[in-house]
Order: structure tokens, then sequence, then C-alpha cells
């Protein structure tokens, strides 16, 4: 090893600390590692729902509401594809569309609290997925100063113990040990605030979202309702949409 990178903060804190202030150092590597991991894969969810987002005016321009699902696209991790099919599915469901005889449970409800229940339950299932890693995320901001914190404190401690077993102070070995250990905490702070940012970052996208599935999903019970989408505008016109 190159003498001056072996005199270096990082480089003489590994070489020369215990087995404590390098497990440390592993921790805070394979959180930072985890941070950038879980950012950049959500973040490439979050560009293709924006992207599946597009779709969703091109399915009420559609003259079917198969041709709107193929408008949609057909990925299977589609939120807005999902909220159709399963909107679709709970419609020929209470009214027995699908082939099923007899009474059920759900008669009692109207088609409006059916449909109802079964789109909050999809848009249910994709906040829980949007949400996982967020945890994790949270957690490594939260702990990662301290964790650092901890080593710089074992680092100071250990850093002390051997100022004081060589019988005589100065500035240079104060300042040498006590200023590596210090390094311990600015790496705790380098791996929180990615941390923080991102988690911030990725909740603002999964509102952006949630906000277009919501839309999308209250769009999608009145066509499935009344047979037709009530329209934005202030008149509250309907655009009807043949059925599939």
């Amino acid at each position: 090893m190159d003498a001056s990178f072996a005199n270096n903060g990082l480089a003489l804190i590994w070489t020369e600390g215990d087995a404590v202030i390098r497990t440390v150092a592993v921790v805070l590597f394979l959180m930072s590692l985890a941070t950038w991991v879980i950012f950049l894969w959500k973040l490439l969810d979050q560009r293709a729902h924006r992207r599946q987002a597009k779709g969703c005016e091109g399915f009420w321009h559609s003259a079917d509401f198969a041709e709107g699902m193929d408008k949609l696209g057909d990925a299977q991790n589609n939120p807005f594809r999902n909220l159709a099919m399963e909107g679709r599915e709970a419609q020929r469901h209470i009214l027995h569309k699908d082939g099923r005889t007899g009474p059920q449970l759900h008669d009692s409800l109207d088609v409006s609290d059916w449909v109802e229940r079964c789109l909050r339950r999809s848009l249910d299932d994709h906040t829980a997925r949007s949400q996982s890693g967020l945890t994790v995320l949270a957690s490594i901001a939260s702990t990662a100063p301290f964790i650092g914190l901890f080593g710089t404190v074992w680092g100071i401690y250990h850093a002390l113990l051997g100022i004081g077993a060589a019988g005589q102070v100065s500035i240079d070995q104060v300042a040498g040990p006590i200023g590596e250990a210090l390094v311990m905490t600015a790496l705790g702070l380098l791996v929180a605030i990615p941390a923080v940012l991102a988690y911030n970052a990725l909740v603002r996208g999964n509102k952006r979202i949630a906000h277009q599935l919501n839309r999308f999903a209250h769009d999608l019970h009145a066509y499935f309702v009344t047979g037709a989408r009530v329209s934005a505008g202030s008149e509250g016109k309907v655009l009807p949409m043949k059925r599939g």
C-alpha cells in the first residue's frame, strides 16, 4: 500500500482501528449502499408510473373498454391498468356477469358501494407497494448519525487511552487520533443526508402518482356505475364510452 494513502484519515482508521471501528465503518457503507439501491429502484418505478399515467386520457378516448386497456399498456406493474381491471371485475361480479349463480353476501350492497370498495382496495395495494423501502430510508436517515457518533466516541476513548499510556501529552498526539475519530461522525452524516433527501423526493413522487390514481379511480367509478365518465368541466357533463 502507498505510504501517502496509508497515512490518510480513512485508510488509517481502517488499518489501525479495532473491530468495533471497522464494524461501524462497514455498517455505514452498507447503509449508504442500501440508500442508493432503494432510491434508484423506486425512482425507476415512479418514472414508469408517470409514463403509464399518460395513457389514462387515451383510455377515455377509446371506442370500447378493450381498446382502452390496450392504450393503458400491458405491464403487470401498471397501477392504472390494475385499477381498471379491478373495477371491471367488481362490476361483473356484483351484477352476476361472471357466470356465478345464486345469492351472495355482497348482494346487499349496491353497485356503487361494491365498485368503490374494490377500487379502494386496488389503490391501497398500490400504496403499500409504493411505500415499500421508504421505512428503510427513514431508519437509515435517523440512525446513521448516531452510528457515526458511536464510532467517534469509541475512537476518542481509545485515542485517550493511547495518550495516557504514552506518559506525555502534546498537540500532535491529541490532534491526530481525535481528528481521525471525528471522521466517523462525518461518515454518519454523509450516509444520513442522502437518505433524507431520497426519502423526501420519493414521498413527493408517490403523492403525485397517488393523486393521478385517485382521479382515474373516480372516473372509473362513474363509468362502471353510470356507464359514463364524469368530465372535469364546470357543467358536469358526462363523456359516454361503450362498455367492454
